[in-house]
Formats: C-alpha cells, structure tokens, sequence
C-alpha cells in the first residue's frame, strides 16, 4: 500500500507515462508564493481544487450565458457551460496522454472572470472602462488577486496562462490573435470551450424558437451531423485524431491541438451563423437592452459613490474606476439587476 505521505509522489511518477509533450507536475513553472507541497494532490489537482472551491465558481450558476431571464429551465448558464467545457476537455486530454488535471483546471477556471448578462455585460464594461474590458484578463484578476480575500488563489503558471489564453476571435475559433496557450493542456481548454458553446448554443436557441433544426447550415451539418451528440462527437474525435501528433505517437515535431481543415471549417460556418441569427439577434431583445442599461447605471452610480462599493472592493490601491469594474463583474445577473433597481429608487 502507498503511504499516504507518498500518494503526491507516487502520482508524479506516473505522469511520467504521459505523452512527452504533456506538462507534468513534477516541472512545473511554480505559483508565484512558494508553498509547502501537498502530500496527496499535485499542484495541478490543488489549483483545481482553489478553484472550484472559490466564491467566483459559485456565482457562475447564476450568471447568463446567451439567453437573459430564460423561460425555462434548461438553458445553459455559465456554471452548466464550465462543466461541459471541463468534460470535453478532460475526454480530449485523456486519449491524447495529456495532463487531465492541468486540463480540467483550466477549464473549470476559464470564465470566472465573466461579467453578468454574458456577452453583453462584458461588451458594456470594455465600453465604459478607459482600459477596456475582457473576460479572460478578468478571469485571471479574479485568481490572482481578487479571490481569497485579495489574496488570490496562488495558481500554478500553467493554469493562469491556460485561463488567460483561452479566447478566440470572432472569425475563428483557433484564431491566434487572442493569444496562444503556452501548453497543449491549455490549447485543450480553448478548443474545448468552442465545441460546448457552439452546440449548447444551438440547442438554446433552438429551444427559444429564434431558430429551427433544419435553419442550421446545410454544408456545417453534412459534415459534423443532425444532431447534438453527433456533432459533438464528430468534432471531438476529429480533434484527437489530427492531434494525435500531441500523443508522441506520430510525429514529434512541434504537435498543436487544432481540427482537420473540412471540420474546421464547418464548425466555424456554425459560430458565423450563431452571430448572424442568434447572437446579433439577441442583442437586439428588450431584455438585453435592460441588461445593458442596468450595467451602465451600476458603472455611473459607483462611480460617483465609491463609498458604496463594498469594503473588500474598497480596500486595494487602484483607482476607483477598476474597482467599481471589479465589483460589478463578479455580479451574477439577478444581483446586478436588483441592485440597479434598488439604486434607480433612490435617485
């Protein structure tokens, strides 16, 4: 039997095994506070653990992913979004003989940054804040410094580089211009984050009447299929097929995690009709533009009351704009809501 003291040990040593191109534990890049080793987890289970433990990963199950104040409840939210991702990522990972606990925490920590409303809340605050305003850099605020009490969760260098790196650009879901994750663990989580919104978006809209089955692309859908499970199937197993470079199997020359070019293709034909008749339509709802409105009055008011923001926000040293930007970020949508109700009343 291993002694408990040697379990961490013991499960460095069979990352060993993993692929040559996988990360493992053993080597990796460290937190930037030294801390005493686990005796059970690695550092990668640990940050898995920080994170699905932290007050940011709760607030997900309330927070939009399309569809604002859904009718049912069915819909995806950011909290059902992350698990999808995490699953995805992890099956990936796995037949690939990647690192499935730098995988998994990547994934489960990709969006904790997320404003509420979505998109939407996260297209208002880039609007407002001089700097501007992106989910993933907020994503990697809120496990560096804003969880914990300020003092963040002390993740791994392979875990921060994976959230920070995990979008893409509208045209492609592989575009670089978003940044490129340093590991292929984290190329897992980005990818994998496409495949799960792409399709439970389609399932959503479906469901909310904007769009039909037989509405979806005839040449995305002959090639990745009719249904839900067999388009995520197919892109799934085209994945590793064309990764399988990243296994050490193949070819050892510089492997990346991408799809092959006619499932590419077709997965990307179904994001550009997502924003065509779902995304852009949606945006167009008067709920989404109460959404917007409720983010704006909230940036206004704390703006001007920076008294009001609550004292663990009040407490860092940076101007007063990006905390009122981090405070409203962590809002889930029904909080912001609320609130801006509240605020509206006393003015």
């Amino acid at each position: 039997m291993v002694s408990r003291l040697n379990i961490r040990q013991a499960t460095e040593q069979k990352e060993e095994a993993l692929s040559p191109f996988a990360a493992k534990s053993r080597w990796s890049q460290g937190r930037t506070k030294d801390e005493p080793s686990c005796p059970i987890r690695t550092v990668f289970q640990r940050d898995r653990d920080r994170i699905i433990h932290s007050k940011a990963f709760r607030r997900l199950k309330h927070k939009t992913q399309v569809f604002i104040a859904p009718p049912g409840d069915h819909y995806a939210t950011r909290l059902t979004h992350t698990l999808e991702v995490s699953q995805i990522a992890r099956t990936i990972s796995r037949a690939l003989n990647l690192n499935e606990d730098l995988t998994e925490a990547i994934a489960l920590g990709h969006d904790l940054g997320h404003t509420p409303f979505g998109h939407v809340g996260e297209d208002v605050l880039d609007e407002l804040y001089p700097p501007g305003f992106r989910h993933n850099e907020q994503s990697l605020r809120v496990v560096d410094f804003l969880e914990n009490d300020g003092q963040g969760l002390n993740l791994t260098g392979e875990v921060r580089d994976g959230i920070l790196n995990h979008s893409k650009a509208r045209a492609d879901i592989l575009g670089e211009s978003s940044g490129k994750a340093s590991t292929l663990e984290g190329q897992v989580g980005k990818i994998a984050d496409a495949v799960a919104y792409i399709n439970h978006d389609i399932d959503d809209a479906i469901r909310a009447g904007i769009i039909t089955e037989g509405a979806l692309p005839l040449p995305a859908i002959t090639v990745l299929g009719n249904s839900h499970r067999e388009r995520i199937n197919t892109m799934v197993c085209d994945i590793i097929e064309y990764s399988w470079s990243a296994r050490g199997g193949d070819d050892t020359t510089s492997p990346v995690i991408s799809m092959s070019p006619p499932v590419l293709e077709a997965t990307n034909t179904l994001r550009d009709f997502l924003y065509r008749q779902v995304y852009d339509v949606n945006a167009a709802e008067d709920e989404t533009e109460r959404a917007r409105e409720a983010v704006r009055q909230l940036y206004r008011y704390f703006l001007e009351h920076e008294s009001k923001l609550p004292p663990e926000y009040r407490a860092h040293g940076e101007d007063t704009a990006r905390r009122v930007v981090d405070y409203i970020a962590g809002m889930t949508d029904q909080f912001a809501l609320r609130l801006a109700e509240e605020l509206a009343k006393q003015t």
